[in-house]
Formats: structure tokens, C-alpha cells, sequence
């Protein structure tokens, strides 16, 4: 079986609502292996955001773990969290959270030229990314002159930036028509293919749920497997 990359045993998060605690996830098992595509789906509310935040370390259990290439993060300082969170995920989400003061390049090198590497070089694995999702005419664009399609290709590269073993995406084609979506569903095969990414997402796009290696539904706060139709 392929190393698994990240983990979460017996995963809870319970909210306070009025008094109330309000339980969103329970006791939730799950393992992703390296190499591989999980789709997360479920209707809105039933806590897809919240575990995809759990997993990658932006916020906190109220009981049980999470496993990151075999570090429980309970187990680390904050530092030591924030350091493995960086060298080993990336995130993308809906909307690209882009820099609109900087270009492309700039933005995809931003996560290495915060953590200190040399300028030139963080240009360098920046603009070599952008050539990978098809962007080598765009490194000199800010956001504003990108295409929504674009946009969301620098956010995946800039994931990419730091070689982690599994990019988090949430809802990564639900602000983009049908025909940039597929384009955007090819491309994460294609990375998943040539880099041996893995890649959790949380979707609503079912399209781009059954194109991955496993679909699994969250409902009632826990994982069950999907089946069309079912």
C-alpha cells in the first residue's frame, strides 16, 4: 500500500450555537495515500469546508488527530505546525485569493519569498510552474488582466510552489463556467499524473468528483462512500 500522506483518526468539531453544541463532524476515519484523488462532496452546511480546514491544519479538533506524512499535528508547536503545513500541503480555493498588487510570477513565488529563499530563485520555480499550467505568456500579468480560468491556474501553481505532497482545493471550479471547469478537471489529472500529487478536494461539481480516484459523501458529520445514483 503507498505511504499515506495524510491521516485523521476518529476526527470530531463541535460548535457552540446558542448555547447549544451543535456537532458537525464525528468520529471520522479517513487516510489518503500518496499519488492519490479523493472528492469530498455533500450538500452545503454539512461540514465539507470545516473537515478540509481540519485536515490541513487551519484549525483545530475538538477531539481526535490529524496525521500529516506521519506527524500528528497535536503533537507540534505552532511553529513546527505552521512549517510542516508549508512544506508539505498547498491550497487552493474558490476564489484565487491572489495579490492584485503583483503578477502572476510574483504571486506563485510569494509562499518561497516569504520563507526566506533568494529572490531570483523563487522567480525561477515560479515561472517554471507557470509554464506547467499554461501560463508561460502570462508571468508579467496581474490578476486584473487574467481570465477567471487563469487566475485559478496561478492559484494552483502558487499551491505547488513549496513540492508538497497533497494539494487541499476547495470548491476549485465553482466559480468558473463549464467549459474552463474541464479545463481546470484536466489539469489536476495531468499534475496528479506528472508530479504524483495527491489532491483532496471538496466539490460540488460531480463532473470533476467522478474523475477522481475515490468519492466520498459527507452526511450527518461522517465519511461514506459515493455512488452515482445511490
Amino acid at each position: 500500500m503507498p505511504d499515506v500522506v495524510l491521516a485523521c483518526h476518529r476526527l470530531c468539531k463541535q460548535f457552540q450555537q446558542g448555547g447549544q453544541s451543535l456537532t458537525v463532524l464525528q468520529d471520522l476515519d479517513l487516510a489518503i495515500h500518496a499519488g492519490e484523488k479523493v472528492a469530498i462532496i455533500g450538500v452545503s452546511g454539512s461540514g465539507k469546508t470545516t473537515l478540509l480546514n481540519l485536515l490541513g491544519g487551519l484549525d483545530s479538533p475538538s477531539s481526535g488527530s490529524v496525521e500529516v506524512q506521519g506527524q500528528r499535528l497535536d503533537r507540534l508547536s505552532d511553529r513546527q505546525q505552521d512549517q510542516l503545513r508549508n512544506h508539505s500541503l498547498g491550497f487552493v480555493y474558490q476564489f484565487h485569493h491572489l495579490l492584485g498588487e503583483f503578477t502572476a510570477q510574483e504571486n506563485v513565488a510569494m509562499p518561497l519569498i516569504i520563507a526566506g529563499v533568494p529572490f531570483a530563485q523563487c522567480l525561477a520555480r515560479a515561472g517554471q510552474l507557470l509554464c506547467q499550467v499554461g501560463l508561460a505568456a502570462r508571468l508579467d500579468h496581474k490578476p486584473a488582466q487574467l481570465s477567471g480560468g487563469e487566475r485559478q491556474r496561478v492559484a494552483i501553481a502558487r499551491a505547488l510552489v513549496n513540492n508538497p505532497a497533497c494539494v487541499l482545493m476547495d470548491e476549485p471550479t465553482g466559480n468558473l463556467d463549464r467549459q474552463t471547469a474541464a479545463a481546470i478537471h484536466a489539469l489536476i489529472r495531468e499534475l496528479n499524473a506528472s508530479l504524483q500529487l495527491c489532491f483532496v478536494l471538496v466539490t460540488h461539481d460531480i463532473q470533476l468528483a467522478s474523475s477522481m480516484d475515490r468519492v466520498l459523501e459527507l452526511k450527518d458529520g461522517k465519511l461514506r462512500p459515493w455512488q452515482a445514483g445511490a
